[in-house]
């Protein structure tokens, strides 16, 4: 069974994970939907069939960006809006994820603000360049309130409340190979769920880790989840409300991108996370705190190894 379009690039994603909604055609208004129709009309689908991976279509935007940054002036956003998404097609229904860059760019600025020293980020964009584009966003917000992107991104791990809208059995991992018709193969592993049964693992997930005995301590992930990444609880509240945004026939993937270029092989095809923090729920729900507070540790203890080689030289 082919998964993956193959793809012959030199070029490695970035070290990113990827949270996606696409939405069905008939989710967006006119034109917008006769634009979109005609889009994919003209390209194809990217993912013909529900376990096949976006990665080519990813890979290629990826070089094609490359290839424009070495020719111009690097900017700090994008000038308009991207015209371009990625395109399922699932029984015969053809789903859209918007790109939305220049959003995107505006959201990635602010987490660059949120992490880089002052004087390091003065030097990588300097306070007016930060200016114009705070001014920019906001005169552009006026007029798209209720604008809201189609694509989550996470550098160097994937976030633990990422997990929750997803099961074991929406697991699709696709080994790469040295050789096929078109070169090399790259790995994939991604997951792909309608988003009723996102929204409801989600809010299952919420109602496990904020219920809570009177008079009692917390299960242990609750009170752990408190630390590293903010609040598990609080990140679950905030995907249920991302994914209310969207069409209720959407379908949601999380997508490890370059991630598996980090992972190796042999891990790559053992890692499954989701059906960890599932268990470590189904035991949190059932009373087995010592059996949830194992399959929370085992997940961020085996992330905080990947995320450990952003400092390795």
């Amino acid at each position: 069974m082919r998964c993956v379009t193959t793809v012959r690039t030199s070029v490695l994603p970035p070290y990113a994970a990827h949270l996606r909604v696409y939405e069905p055609l008939a989710a967006y208004p006119e034109p917008e939907r006769a634009r979109w129709q005609a889009y994919a009309a003209a390209r194809g689908p990217d993912a013909a069939a529900p376990d096949h991976s976006v990665a080519p279509a990813a890979l290629a935007e990826q070089r094609r960006a490359l290839a424009e940054v070495l020719g111009r002036t690097p900017r700090a956003l994008p000038d308009r809006e991207s015209a371009r998404a990625f395109v399922r097609q699932v029984d015969g229904v053809t789903y859209i994820c918007p790109w939305a860059t220049r959003l995107r760019s505006w959201q990635a600025l602010e987490e660059l603000r949120a992490a880089l020293p002052v004087a390091l980020l003065d030097t990588v964009l300097p306070p007016a360049v930060r200016a114009a584009a705070a001014a920019d966003r906001e005169r552009w917000q006026a007029g798209h309130p209720d604008a809201r992107p189609w694509i989550l991104t996470s550098r160097w791990e994937v976030p633990v409340r990422w997990f929750l809208p997803f099961g074991s059995e929406d697991r699709c991992f696709v080994p790469g190979s040295a050789e096929g018709p078109g070169g090399p193969v790259p790995a994939a592993l991604f997951y792909l769920t309608p988003m009723a049964q996102a929204r409801r693992r989600v809010a299952r997930g919420y109602r496990a880790l904020r219920e809570q005995q009177p008079g009692r301590e917390p299960a242990a992930p609750a009170r752990q989840a408190r630390g590293r990444d903010g609040s598990l609880v609080q990140g679950a509240e905030r995907i249920g409300r991302w994914l209310e945004e969207f069409h209720p026939r959407s379908l949601v993937e999380l997508d490890y991108g370059g991630l598996v270029h980090l992972l190796g092989p042999e891990r790559l095809a053992a890692e499954d996370s989701v059906a960890e923090i599932e268990a470590g729920l189904l035991a949190l729900r059932s009373g087995d705190g010592e059996g949830a507070t194992r399959a929370y540790e085992s997940v961020t203890a085996r992330w905080r190894q990947v995320l450990a080689l952003r400092y390795a030289s």
